[in-house]
């Protein structure tokens, strides 16, 4: 399978309502045409556990069954998945930090049912020759990584049992970061590809994101721009603004990429495995010839080194290339991913 250029489909079974009504809705066969037609090769689907499991660990048959559905249009359209674990019983990145609701790591029942469910997964998908396995998005405390190491392996294994050609996804922490992706340990298989993900500078990426608590929403912030314009606004949002104030550059542009992804690409190089961006993109409240300037810095970053990639996002979410705000360049940027 093809995971050269894809789009996420976040939303859909990820960080939205949980029922059959949404389910049904937000994305139809039509919609997978249509990213077929963009000139993607494949979706990355984030899919949270509420799917495939009830609370007491029981598996939701129905599903499974919606996620079949989906894999059967993306084949209808030559398109690959990626079928990436949004959210797991006992680990959600938006919850990063807190221990009694992220307790995954520290807790030997859940890190059970995280491999069984891997198990189950797998076992219902292996069937299909257009489906990769990405093991947890966004791991993303410092004092996890040892343990995180320890689950990679133990839920590798259990879906080589059922799927032996698949390919497996995944990233280092601090939110699949490309710097730790270093921490992995080297894997002893051939169908593994590590995965980080890109949204710098966040500054620009993330302007007016009212999730971000220190983002002022009335900043306009530009791309490219001057180290002074960067500066200052970055060490207000604190710790997400260093990838620009640590960089020693004088103009934020396609230096910048370049730099911050060659620790991926040395991890990779060095565990002898491919790489991988699964997200990355620009809010909607965006300039949108900014936007449009920063997709053209990184995809030639990206084409230069190889680096597959799969935007963020489709519909919705605040990054949502098919909604309104991006029409004015949606037609360029499709000409940017198509090369």
């Amino acid at each position: 399978m093809k995971l050269d250029r894809g789009v996420n489909l976040g939303g859909y079974l990820s960080q939205c309502e949980h029922s059959k009504e949404h389910y049904e809705e937000f994305i139809k066969e039509s919609d997978i045409e249509k990213i077929s037609s963009w000139g993607f090769d494949h979706i990355r689907l984030p899919i949270d556990y509420e799917v495939l499991e009830y609370e007491d660990g029981t598996p939701i048959e129905d599903g499974y069954t919606i996620v079949d559905r989906l894999v059967n249009w993306c084949r209808n359209h030559k398109l690959g998945v990626v079928l990436d674990l949004h959210k797991a019983f006992g680990y959600d990145f938006n919850d990063a930090g807190d221990g009694e609701k992220n307790n995954l790591f520290g807790n030997v029942k859940l890190q059970k049912r995280f491999v069984d469910l891997w198990e189950r997964i797998s076992s219902n998908f292996s069937k299909y020759d257009n489906v990769a396995f990405e093991l947890l998005n966004e791991v993303v405390e410092e004092d996890n990584a040892d343990a995180w190491n320890k689950l990679i392996e133990k839920a590798v294994e259990a879906i080589r049992k059922n799927a032996p050609d698949s390919y497996i996804i995944y990233g280092g922490i601090q939110w699949n970061s490309a710097k730790t992706l270093k921490l992995l340990e080297k894997p002893h298989d051939d169908k593994i590809i590590y995965t980080f993900h890109f949204y710098e500078p966040l500054l620009f990426t993330h302007q007016k994101a009212y999730w971000v608590k220190t983002m002022d929403p009335s900043w306009e912030i530009s791309y490219p721009g001057t180290m002074e314009e960067y500066m200052e606004k970055s060490k207000i949002i604190g710790d997400q603004g260093k990838a620009v104030y640590e960089c020693g550059l004088d103009y934020i542009g396609t230096q910048l990429i370049d730099d911050l992804v060659q620790d991926a690409i040395n991890a990779a190089e060095n565990a002898g495995v491919g790489l991988y961006c699964g997200e990355f993109g620009v809010i909607d409240r965006a300039p949108v010839e900014d936007t449009k300037r920063w997709f053209d810095d990184v995809n030639e970053v990206f084409s230069k080194y190889n680096i597959r990639y799969c935007v963020w996002n489709y519909k919705e979410k605040d990054f949502g290339i098919a909604d309104a705000h991006y029409d004015e360049i949606r037609d360029d940027l499709i000409r940017i991913w198509n090369g």
